[in-house]
């Protein structure tokens, strides 16, 4: 065998070499970590859920803390989803349901000329409980025990309140939505032969609205990040099983795993979602999954139960156990060593809330951002 002859087999050799290592690593790549490579799942009886009823929001930096904390406070995204093999959360009681507030709503007292049942006023409730996109509330001051409530069956109210929400994620209160609102609380007022008191006029709830909508789109954030494979996919059970380590538990909407808050009926504490249409797919098991949303929204939870620590700690962590890189939604890296950063924007934003009576979590704050 001549040289060159030699120099061309070793080329040829060396060549399949590397064709066989690509191919092996490619499958490896592709291959799918499912969940019984690990742990069992956690049983049904852990299973705590978020409300069903819940807004998805999505991050780019902090939103709503201006220019300038924005520039030192790393972006982060957000989309979500729960898979039907996975065990059904079990959802709490709910509470009777948010307050009138007159930081939040434009109110209008009603006075019956004569106590009035329970029966009456729920007969005529205004069909639709909304004035355009804003919640519309009614209560009546219960004669038993002193407390506004929501009417009900077998209770008697000499007194009742309307009140439309001034503003939300959707924005301000409009004219053409309050008069909708006067109108439907007229009409209940006369069903029930009652005198209605406006708080304030039109313009002024109108103006209010708008400035109540500034505020709350200045100091509105929903923090999130992504966690993106490096190498092999995930199965939804296998990303389950490394989640609820750190407390998840499956959510309510497919492609969809919580951190539960510690209330009764209240948004969850912090979400991990994926592609819904993995979870619902005839066998999850072999889905594959590449990225992960780790989210939480700040104005709906409260800083005494440490979301954003718990934000951070899980991020890392998942990070690690699922051998994923970090990501804003921009798709920058995001280093925990920028946690920080975005620490001290959340206490100016927590202050902030906080001095307009409308705390992270409170039922005030929840409804606005909402």
């Amino acid at each position: 065998m001549s040289t060159l002859q030699f120099w061309l087999a070793v080329l040829g050799g060396l060549t399949l070499a590397g064709v066989v290592a690509h191919g092996a690593w490619q499958s490896r790549r592709n291959e799918v970590k499912r969940a019984d490579e690990e742990v069992p799942q956690p049983p049904v009886a852990e299973a705590r859920a978020e409300p069903a009823e819940r807004q998805e929001p999505s991050f780019g930096g902090v939103v709503g803390f201006g220019d300038e904390i924005a520039e030192t406070a790393p972006a982060a995204l957000m989309t979500l989803g729960d898979e039907p093999p996975l065990p059904r959360p079990v959802l709490p009681a709910r509470r009777t349901g948010p307050r009138l507030d007159p930081l939040i709503d434009a109110i209008v007292l009603l006075h019956p000329e004569t106590p009035c049942s329970g029966e009456q006023a729920v007969a005529h409730l205004p069909a639709s409980r909304r004035a355009g996109t804003k919640p519309l509330l009614i209560e009546g001051l219960n004669s038993a025990s002193g407390d506004w409530e929501p009417p009900r069956a077998g209770a008697v109210y000499r007194e009742f309140q309307a009140g439309l929400q001034l503003a939300n994620r959707g924005g301000a209160m409009n004219e053409i939505e309050y008069s909708e609102f006067v109108q439907k609380v007229e009409a209940f007022a006369e069903s029930l032969q009652a005198r209605s008191e406006p708080g304030e006029d039109m313009l002024q709830a109108v103006a209010r609205a708008r400035e109540l909508d500034a505020f709350a789109s200045q100091h509105d954030a929903q923090l999130a990040l992504r966690l993106v494979s490096r190498g092999a996919a995930w199965s939804p059970g296998y990303v389950l099983q490394h989640a609820a380590r750190h407390g998840f538990v499956p959510g309510a909407l497919p492609g969809r795993l919580v951190l539960p808050g510690s209330d009764e009926g209240a948004p969850p504490v912090l979400t991990l979602s994926f592609d819904a249409q993995a979870a619902l797919a005839e066998d999850p098991s072999r889905s594959a999954l590449r990225e992960l949303t780790l989210a939480f929204d700040v104005p709906q939870t409260p800083a005494d139960q440490t979301p954003f620590a718990a934000w951070c700690a899980a991020g890392e962590a998942l990070g690690l156990a699922l051998d994923a890189a970090l990501f804003d939604d921009q798709g920058q890296p995001f280093s925990p060593q920028a946690f920080p950063a975005v620490g001290m924007a959340l206490e100016q934003l927590y202050a902030a809330l906080a001095a307009r009576d409308l705390p992270a979590g409170s039922a005030g704050a929840r409804r606005l951002f909402s």
